[in-house]
């Protein structure tokens, strides 16, 4: 990858993180809030639903924040979103939750490109030398 493609991988993945580290780190600090708001949306075992958004979301932020084990943060970002989508956006009378349901789809489009290309050679996969991208593949 050029330098330019390595800069535009980094800061792909910062973006791209913040909103699962914000949204994990949130729902870490405010359990009982998360747990009532999963309540509200119906979902069973909202114990067990929280501890699994913390995990996915805080630990999928960081792995995609420092390019760590990428491609498989990736696809499960990637179905996250999704799944994320289709419980809680999908009351599109409400402009904002079309808004939300949208968002969700770009990013898994976003994680679909950075489970196929990986994270570059400014991660941690490529100074363990685990990365490999479709250009240096071919």
């Amino acid at each position: 990858m050029s330098a330019t493609a390595n800069v535009a991988a980094r800061a792909g993945r910062v973006l791209m993180s913040g909103l699962f580290l914000s949204g994990g780190w949130g729902k870490l600090l405010a359990p009982a809030a998360t747990q009532a708001g999963f309540t509200r949306l119906g979902l069973p075992l909202v114990g067990a639903a929280w501890l699994l958004a913390v995990v996915v979301e805080l630990g999928g932020g960081l792995a995609i924040l420092f390019g760590l084990f990428t491609r498989f943060a990736a696809v499960v970002l990637a179905i996250w979103c999704v799944a994320t989508a289709l419980v809680a956006h999908t009351h599109f009378a409400e402009r904002v939750q079309e808004i939300m349901f949208f968002k969700n789809m770009a990013m898994t489009g976003g994680f679909l490109y950075l489970a196929l290309l990986g994270a570059g050679a400014w991660s941690l996969d490529a100074w363990w030398g685990q990365s490999r991208t479709v250009a240096s593949a071919d």
